[in-house]
């Protein structure tokens, strides 16, 4: 089988940093890949190779010429002033651009001005309109809709212009192009990133039909192992193959590191043997020929390395303070944004020890609820009151923007907590992956990701006993998100929260609030329990 992409003994570095050293890989046709390894191991930069953005320093990387490449990244394209719908069309790639000259030689054909043209125009546009069918343009605006609307855009969204919507919505508007233009291989960047549930299920379901071939990063656990068949790790430099999806990897790669780590130990248990018999008899004539011999021996021999495994520990919460019973109490709330009623008489409660996730199609209201109990907004009617004795914790995307990003990390913690030990807030600061000089960086180069993390960090440290949470795993990596899972699961205090991460809905949540419908559903159990009722992991699956 012909390879649609081959690495061959590449090595690529940026400075003093080797992201990949004389390493090779192959995609062939069909296949659906996914890429892992840590912030900074070179994940993104293998894209830009393979999309010719950057070049090899040594070794060769084969792409097909005329083969078609869908990338989606995490840097949002700008866009014009159209519509969403035309928007998405014109910058998926070569359709979009088929699709946009159809229309311009549609109109010159109609123009009496360009009569004496026409032989020009109707010749080329029987050339355009050739290849725009053979694509599928004809089927273009109506698939363009379709992803649009699976990944939770509105038909007034749709319509309505691409400069009214915030960057997450962008980002969604640069997935669906490169998704509408149906290119041989996708190469996809973090897509789950800006998505809710409802969408990334969505996604699930559209990639398992197309025929492309694909190459991803994701930190979705759940998505990984049913979009990907194998998984290529870049590891100190090198690219290694696993065959199966997520779960499979991350099996392997334990057994992988357990025979790496026992290799390792007995090498090292060796080298000292044989360099205790060297120190102990370099001065001894008759041992002499055999001290020489074994120094030579261990000068040849290839050092092993210790396994490369990055690891978080869960970080031993303090006991947060005990609050009364009734935590949030609403009666009769009513919220509207212009004439549309978000609420309208909305009743809910939350009591002491409860974890709330909250579900609901986009536009349900999730995120204004978790706003109207942490007090960022008010209610147009009704009442939101709070328990006794509450300590409340609410993080939201906004909330990354009470850094300073003239601190450093340490500082920021430093400072929040000037009496606490100096070894506790590192304990904290390498619990959330800052571990050695990464407490120096300043908060200003800091990644979201990382962002997020410092701000849960604080968050954690000293925990109140009300978290409320939007969306706290956005932007984490797998092995962040689920050394946080492990972290929440051991708090003794009341959550609610709003997440697109199943391996945070199943580890965490012991009650369901479901706002589809127009009128809230309470299910007094955990989201496994839930999802088992409803025959669906998220309110309103696209099916």
């Amino acid at each position: 089988m012909r390879a649609v992409i081959a690495l061959s003994n590449v090595s690529k570095s940026f400075g003093r940093q080797a992201l990949l050293t004389d390493a090779s890989f192959q995609l062939d046709p069909g296949e659906r890949v996914g890429l892992v390894g840590p912030n900074g191991a070179g994940k993104s930069t293998l894209f830009r190779l393979i999309v010719g953005e950057e070049g090899p320093d040594s070794g060769s990387v084969n792409v097909p010429k005329k083969m078609s490449i869908g990338y989606f990244r995490q840097d949002a394209a700008e866009s014009g002033g159209g519509s969403v719908l035309d928007e998405a069309i014109a910058g998926s790639g070569r359709l979009g651009e088929l699709h946009s000259e159809v229309g311009a030689l549609e109109e010159a054909m109609a123009d009496p001005e360009q009569a004496d043209r026409m032989d020009t125009i109707l010749e080329r546009f029987g050339e355009v309109q050739g290849e725009y069918a053979q694509l599928g343009g004809y089927e273009l605006e109506s698939l363009a809709r379709e992803v649009l609307a699976g990944l939770g855009f509105s038909e007034e969204q749709v319509e309505g212009p691409m400069d009214a919507l915030s960057g997450g919505w962008r980002m969604r508007v640069s997935i669906a192009r490169v998704l509408i233009g149906r290119p041989e291989v996708l190469l996809l960047d973090e897509p789950t990133n800006h998505l809710d549930i409802e969408s990334i299920l969505w996604l699930e379901q559209f990639l398992a039909g197309v025929e492309a071939t694909v190459l991803m990063t994701c930190h979705d656990r759940d998505f990984m192992n049913r979009v990907v068949s194998r998984i290529v790790e870049i590891d100190g430099g090198e690219l290694v193959s696993y065959s199966g999806d997520y779960d499979f990897y991350d099996g392997q790669r334990a057994v992988r590191a357990k025979q790496q780590g026992a290799a390792f130990a007995r090498q090292q248990a060796m080298l000292k043997k044989e360099e205790r018999f060297i120190e102990r008899f370099e001065k001894h004539a008759a041992k002499a020929a055999q001290v020489q011999s074994r120094a030579k021996k261990l000068d040849k021999i290839e050092r092993l390395e210790p396994p490369r495994k990055r690891v978080l520990v869960p970080f031993r919460l303090p006991e947060a303070p005990r609050s009364g019973n009734d935590v949030a109490t609403l009666k009769g709330v009513v919220k509207k944004y212009g004439d549309r009623a978000v609420y309208d008489g909305l009743d809910f409660e939350v009591k002491r020890g409860e974890r709330w996730c909250v579900m609901g199609v986009n536009g349900a209201g999730k995120t204004t609820l978790l706003k109207l109990i942490a007090g960022q907004i008010e209610a147009d009617g009704g009442e939101v009151r709070l328990g006794a004795s509450l300590q409340m914790g609410y993080f939201a995307q906004v909330a990354l923007e009470v850094l300073d990003p003239e601190k450093s990390v340490w500082e920021q913690i430093d400072e929040a907590f000037p009496t606490a030990t100096t070894p506790s807030k590192r304990n904290l600061l390498g619990s959330f992956d800052f571990p050695g000089d990464d407490i120096d960086k300043p908060i200003g180069v800091l990644s979201g990701g990382e962002r997020s993390r410092l701000v849960l960090a604080q968050m954690l440290f000293r925990p109140p006993n009300f978290l409320v949470l939007d969306e706290p795993t956005n932007h984490l990596d797998l092995v962040t998100k689920e050394m946080l899972v492990e972290t929440l699961a051991r708090y003794e205090g009341t959550m609610i929260f709003v997440s697109h991460d199943r391996t945070f809905l199943r580890g965490l949540a012991t009650h369901v609030l479901d706002l589809t419908g127009g009128v809230p559903t309470v299910y007094p159990g955990p989201y496994t329990e839930w999802v088992e009722r409803m025959g669906a992991e998220a309110p309103g699956v696209h099916s």
